[in-house]
């Protein structure tokens, strides 16, 4: 199976439609699939419902798709560096699913194992909780959470071998692990692509069965969410 595609609007190709549920991996500008969200972007869908730990930064990462009003919801557990994702949501213009950080990752990792919900604490007695089914365990209350499964997932590896089979860098493991598990479909951009049998079984983090298509997204520009800065010493 040639998982290898010449670009994101190649590897994206039949996938996209409006109205679809996307799975994002990243967490701010480490470890996002830059080159996929910027075919999404040109692609014109719309009314997206996009599942990330936070919408990137104005301009950059998710950033963009909300630029552009491409995104009808946001499922995500941090918002704080985005002043565009904030003006729509206090506009009204865009839902925003509030979700703790373990939670979301959990209800990915859920929802790629097949397990239609889970019960957990974090959230009792907050409005996360408002809605949602309460259980008691041993005394104490937990909150019904449901997985999420999704009709895309996109996430940024390091290296791959041909047949999918993944590594990630360091913290830009982030969310791309669980997002990848969390559809059918998933697509990832890597830095490299080598061939099968030179990675380190035990070093792969993601096996290339959940890994449909791939592109190399390389170079990549280094991008600094915080640039903290102190006046050069005076000789």
């Amino acid at each position: 199976m040639q998982k290898l595609y010449p670009d994101a609007a190649a590897a994206l190709d039949g996938l996209l439609h409006d109205g679809m549920t996307i799975c994002a991996g990243g967490f701010g500008l480490s470890g996002i699939p830059e080159r996929l969200i910027d075919a999404i972007r040109d692609s014109g869908v719309k009314d997206l419902t996009i599942a990330s730990n936070n919408a990137g930064i104005d301009g950059e990462g998710l950033g963009k798709l909300l630029r552009t009003r491409q995104v009808r919801k946001m499922i995500s557990s941090y918002v704080g560096e985005n002043k565009e994702f904030e003006r729509q949501f206090l506009a009204g213009e865009l839902e925003v699913e509030f979700c703790p950080q373990g939670t979301l990752a959990e209800r990915c990792r859920a929802g790629g194992a097949g397990i239609p919900g889970f019960y957990t604490k974090t959230g009792v007695g907050t409005t996360v909780a408002e809605g949602k089914e309460v259980k008691v365990f041993d005394g104490e209350e937990y909150i019904l959470e449901r997985g999420i499964v999704a009709d895309l997932s996109i996430i940024k590896g390091w290296k791959a071998d041909e047949m999918g089979n993944l590594i990630f860098r360091k913290t830009a493991r982030n969310f791309n692990q669980p997002m990848a598990t969390a559809s059918h479909m998933c697509v990832a951009e890597v830095e490299e692509v080598v061939p099968v049998g030179s990675l380190d079984p035990d070093h792969v983090h993601l096996p290339g069965i959940y890994v449909k298509r791939m592109i190399v997204g390389a170079p990549y520009d280094k991008k600094i969410e915080f640039r903290t800065v102190r006046e050069r010493a005076s000789a």
